[in-house]
């Protein structure tokens, strides 16, 4: 039986190389974390003393479809409010913060190249948001 009432999923295209993969992960971590800072536990520390970065205090499930689920996803989010991070194919192509605003905001949903979203929200909103999508393996 689960602890937490809400459920963080990440979903990535499944058609990402390995390295986009992580990239996406990572950056639709931070904006999580942004949203919603209170999923950060406290520092980490060894047995010698030496303290490190908090992590997650719940887990993530990092869910794969391809781009039509994660299209189908998107708007399921926004049909029922729920904020999300979201990553477009664009922006791999970028190098900086200003310059994946200025492409983020030249799509809307209808024609967002959608690589990865992540959203924690109430369990079974998340999954019903998520249908379609399978297990990242």
């Amino acid at each position: 039986m689960s602890m937490f009432d809400t459920k963080i999923a990440i979903v990535l295209r499944n058609d990402l190389a390995s390295w986009q993969k992580m990239n996406v992960v990572a950056f639709l971590t931070s904006g999580l974390v942004g949203q919603t800072p209170e999923i950060l536990g406290r520092d980490y520390e060894d047995a010698d003393g030496n303290t490190f970065n908090p992590l997650a205090v719940q887990p993530m499930i990092v869910l794969e479809g391809d781009g039509n689920t994660l299209s189908k996803i998107h708007n399921r989010a926004l049909n029922r409010q729920v904020k999300t991070s979201a990553y477009v194919e664009e922006m791999f192509q970028t190098g900086h913060d200003d310059a994946n605003r200025a492409v983020f905001k030249s799509f809307g949903p209808d024609n967002a190249k959608i690589v990865g979203l992540a959203m924690r929200a109430e369990k079974k909103t998340v999954d019903k948001i998520t249908k379609g999508a399978k297990m990242h393996g």
